[in-house]
Order: structure tokens, then sequence, then C-alpha cells
């Protein structure tokens, strides 16, 4: 029953979304083009409040617990398990004092209202995860971009979604080119849980009543650690260890 409730529940969903999307659009370039960083920064906030807003015709509840008061001065490495793409909106929204900017995959830079134009003119890199050449040397420029600006890197490290919010193993390349470029950085580590649930039967129908939670682990100073790998190890274990499939 509830899986036939969510047909029309989706379709209305779907309008809503991408009117949201093709709105934000040209506000979005407006902003950039014609006013700055820091207006099209708000517009982008703006977004993710609505694409939440979004989320709540489909009975979506988002917890973002974040009992720790982190500095805005200081640039910082935001580490997630990644199980859909409704773990980005919030992470963005909650987190908008830091100026969050994503490590996400070339194919996302083009051809999707708002979202594309963000990630190719809002700091973040989108990169060739099959090309090496490429991406190696685009998460070290991004590095050295959050170092010099203070703001939040956000990276999945697991590489792609978990389907059934099952955390998969890190994949640590990426983290540690980050390490070294933003050696001041705080680690910021996050656990996500349900968020796959939203997805459950794939785009349609999505599934209803979700509640995403997202708990904000204690900052870890980069600098403090000798050994990077015993950081990861520390991240990856504390991430995971709060993670509810």
């Amino acid at each position: 029953m509830i899986k036939l409730i969510s047909y029309p529940l989706t379709i209305i969903y779907n309008i809503f979304f991408l009117l949201t999307l093709v709105i934000f659009h040209p506000i979005q370039w407006f902003c950039f083009n014609v006013i700055g960083y820091q207006a099209h920064k708000k517009s982008v906030d703006a977004l993710q409040f609505c694409l939440m807003r979004c989320a709540n015709i489909l009975g979506t509840r988002f917890t973002f617990n974040n009992p720790h008061n982190i500095p805005t001065d200081k640039p910082l490495i935001i580490v997630a398990n990644h199980q859909s793409m409704y773990d980005i909106s919030p992470i963005m929204w909650y987190m908008r004092k830091h100026h969050t900017k994503f490590i996400s995959k070339k194919e996302l830079g083009k051809g999707i209202p708002s979202v594309s134009y963000n990630l190719r003119h809002g700091g973040s890199v989108l990169i060739d995860r099959k090309n090496p050449r490429q991406s190696l040397p685009a998460i070290m420029k991004f590095g050295e971009y959050i170092e010099k600006t203070k703001r939040a890197a956000v990276i999945f490290p697991e590489g792609t979604r978990s389907k059934d919010g099952t955390p998969k193993p890190f994949q640590t390349k990426g983290l540690e080119i980050l390490f070294k470029k933003v050696p001041s950085a705080l680690i910021v580590p996050i656990s996500i849980n349900n968020s796959w649930k939203i997805v459950r039967y794939g785009k349609f129908p999505m599934g209803l009543g979700t509640h995403i939670t997202f708990k904000v682990h204690k900052p870890l100073k980069l600098a403090t650690f000798a050994d990077k790998q015993v950081v990861i190890d520390n991240i990856e274990s504390t991430i995971k260890a709060h993670i509810h499939p």
C-alpha cells in the first residue's frame, strides 16, 4: 500500500524538484556573474533549503546532530559515508557557514540545471575517476584552494553510494592528497543513516517517510597526527560505528 501511494507523490515531488532546479539556475547565473561570490553562495544555500523542502513531500525528515562549535576561520575536510544524493543538500545547508565544496565526478558537471552550474563555478572540483592523470592534479589544486580560502572540502571516500546502507571500504588516495595539501585542516567525520531508503525502489517510485540522520563527530586536528594512516583509520572506524543499515 505504501509503495502504491508513493507513485503519485513521487510525480508531485519530481515536478517540484525540477521546478526548483530550473528556477534557481538563472538566479545562480545572475548572482555569480553580476553580484559576485557571496551572492552566488547565498543562492546556492537557498537552493539546498528548497530541495530539502521538496523532499518533505515524500515524508522525508532530516535530523542533523552537530553539538560541536566548529570554527569558521580554519579549513575543514568533511568526511562522510555516502548513501544517496540526499546526503548532499543537508550537509550544504547545515554546514553552510563553512562554505562546503565537493569532490564530484565529472559527469555531474553538465546537463543538470543549478547543480552542474554550481559544481563548475562554486569552488568544487570535477574529476574523472577513471583517469588518475586528470583526477589527482585536480584534487591537489582543490586542496590548495581549500587551504587558502579556509573553506570546507567534502569527500565521500567510499567512492560510490551504498545501495543498502552497508558501508564500503574507504578509498584513501583522495584523503591522502587533501591531508597533504590542507595541512591546517580540521577533520570533521559525519555518519549518515537511512538516505538510501528514499531510493530503495530506484528513482521511481521513491521511498516514503524516510528519516535521514546526520551525526557530526568530534573534529580532529590534522596537524596533531604524525601518521596520517592513523587519522584515516580513526575516521573510518568512527563513521562506520554509527551507521545502522
